[in-house]
């Protein structure tokens, strides 16, 4: 009896051992070279995914798949998080979501200042008259009306949103230059408190751009009480990255503050020459607020120029109203007159773009109207030149004859400056960008070569070529921080239970083909993208695939 019990515990790891080598899943990634999204060091292992979940990571040579894939040599990670996409439109247009899908995105996050709900009636009707290349009928209401429609629709990338602070703002007050009154601030409130219940990730402000930059301090602090008691965040691009940079700052560090909520900045960066210097003190500022308790991270694009429109490059009180009115004040000499002679000067009050960049550095690359659209790709002193007008007269009149902002280039950083924040620990990655594919309706504008080479730069140029930090290190940045700074949860990381978004790549390979003059190239090595258990790009090619899901944040109701 005893000899028989000796035996026992032998035959158990027999009976375990038995199961391991007939485990079944639906997807193996063997050989791959690991690197989990928290910043360790990377490991030589196998992945096995079983429907969208991640079922298994470590050693599943006897183990069987449906569907194997072949990963040695190459970089296995967390599917990156585009912490600024603005991808709202083109995946109404394009749910395959190419030109992210091709660098590894798997979660693009929506919101600022703007989003695509809350909307009354009358916002949607200004929205639709104000479409460009992109047509569709808006057939939703509140935010996660509009994430459900996407899911429904047919994405490629999974989709999260912020609630915009302007877009809160215009439900209530729609383009007025005031403060709301008691009631009105009261049903501001409701609606965050309902979009956040709905899933919103917090709030999100754009903070030079009217009616946005109407809003004061207090206004934007009661929002984010609501958004903070859900266990939201607010995210930013603050009132000024430029003249007034450090006081752009300290807004934001005062609404974390007394809202008592994590705050993000939007794309940092120290905008125009005059301002460069700034960036030193202003991370010592961040670095303070932090040791201090709060909760402040950022995110950042891997760029030297930014893109935006025409609307900064002039005060925000003649865009008071809405286009339409913003127009009309244009047309006006007296109107003309004074906003050019602002335009040229320095202010402190609003944010000039126009002159961070100077003429020689703005490039046009979006208009509505075709008649325009073959000054697509020129700078500003070339289309000043063309028409024999300066260069304040040219915006104004681009302006009103394509009735839109129209979509423009700036340089305004440094790249010393990149360098610098792109190390940062608490710096995650966000292009600022629209994701769409080198096609169709995409190839009637030109765009931001970000849009198409954001993190494949950040892989290629900044950490293999120049060896600005660990591979390692960068993969943190762009996954499991970012999903740290959204608190969501089962994603950024490579970890058994996580949604399966699962990216290859190969390290030598992996760039950004996309330029300036050249915007529409989508980047290469990238081989295959995973998102919530499905293949959507196979060996570099995409699939059609489009199992991407709204991604809720932390105050949902189920």
């Amino acid at each position: 009896m005893r000899k028989h019990l000796l035996y026992f515990p032998i035959f158990i790891i027999l009976i375990f051992s038995s199961c391991k080598t007939h485990q079944q899943f639906d997807t193996i990634i063997r050989n791959g070279i690991i690197y989990d999204g928290t910043g360790k060091k990377p490991f030589k292992g196998d992945i096995g995914i079983g429907a969208d979940t991640i079922a298994f990571i470590g050693d599943l040579s006897d183990a069987k798949a449906t569907k194997e894939v072949d990963a040695k040599g190459m970089a296995v990670s967390p599917g990156f998080i585009d912490m600024q996409s603005q991808s709202m439109e083109t995946l109404i247009q394009d749910g395959r979501s190419l030109g992210a899908i091709k660098q590894g995105v798997t979660l693009e996050v929506f919101g600022e200042g703007e989003s695509m709900g809350p909307l009354t009636d009358t916002l949607k009707k200004l929205a639709e008259k104000n479409q460009g290349d992109i047509r569709y009928k808006i057939e939703w209401t509140s935010l996660k009306d509009y994430l459900e429609y996407l899911q429904k629709k047919g994405v490629s990338t999974n989709v999260a949103s912020f609630l915009g602070a302007a877009t809160i703002r215009e439900n209530l007050l729609l383009f007025a230059n005031r403060a709301p009154d008691s009631a009105e601030l009261g049903k501001m409130k409701l609606l965050v408190k309902q979009g956040m219940e709905d899933g919103a990730l917090g709030i999100g402000s754009a903070l030079i751009y009217a009616p946005g930059a109407y809003a004061k301090t207090p206004e934007l602090i009661e929002l984010c009480k609501v958004a903070s008691s859900y266990g939201g965040a607010y995210i930013s691009h603050i009132r000024s990255e430029g003249n007034q940079l450090l006081q752009g700052a300290g807004e934001l560090i005062k609404i974390s503050k007394e809202a008592n909520i994590p705050a993000i900045f939007y794309h940092l960066k120290a905008a125009g020459k005059f301002n460069w210097y700034k960036m030193d003190t202003l991370i010592k500022k961040i670095d303070s607020a932090r040791k201090a308790g709060l909760d402040i991270t950022a995110c950042m694009y891997t760029y030297t120029a930014g893109a935006t429109g025409f609307d900064a490059s002039m005060p925000t009180y003649v865009q008071e109203g809405g286009l339409d009115k913003w127009v009309e004040r244009l047309k006006d000499p007296a109107t003309r007159k004074k906003i050019m002679k602002e335009m040229d000067t320095p202010a402190n009050d609003w944010e000039n773009l126009y002159l961070g960049a100077g003429p020689d550095n703005i490039i046009c690359t979006g208009f509505k109207q075709d008649s325009l659209k073959y000054l697509t790709g020129k700078r500003l002193s070339e289309i000043a030149r063309m028409r024999g007008k300066t260069p304040e007269e040219t915006i104004l009149d681009l302006v009103i004859e394509d009735h839109s902002r129209v979509e423009v280039i700036y340089f305004l950083m440094s790249e010393d400056n990149v360098k610098k924040q792109l190390q940062l620990p608490y710096m995650s990655l966000g292009s600022d960008a629209a994701s769409m594919a080198p096609e169709g309706v995409f190839l009637k504008s030109s765009t931001h070569p970000r849009a198409y080479g954001n993190f494949a730069k950040m892989l290629g140029q900044y950490v293999r070529d120049e060896k600005l930090m660990t591979l390692e290190e960068a993969i943190r940045k762009m996954s499991g921080l970012a999903a740290q700074q959204l608190h969501i949860k089962k994603r950024g990381t490579l970890e058994v239970g996580n949604f399966a978004d699962v990216i290859i790549f190969d390290p030598q390979k992996i760039n950004a083909s996309s330029t300036y003059e050249k915007p529409h190239q989508l980047a290469v090595g990238m081989i295959d993208v995973f998102i919530n258990g499905v293949q959507v790009l196979k060996d570099g090619e995409h699939t059609g695939a489009k199992p991407g899901r709204a991604v809720y944040g932390p105050g949902k109701k189920s």
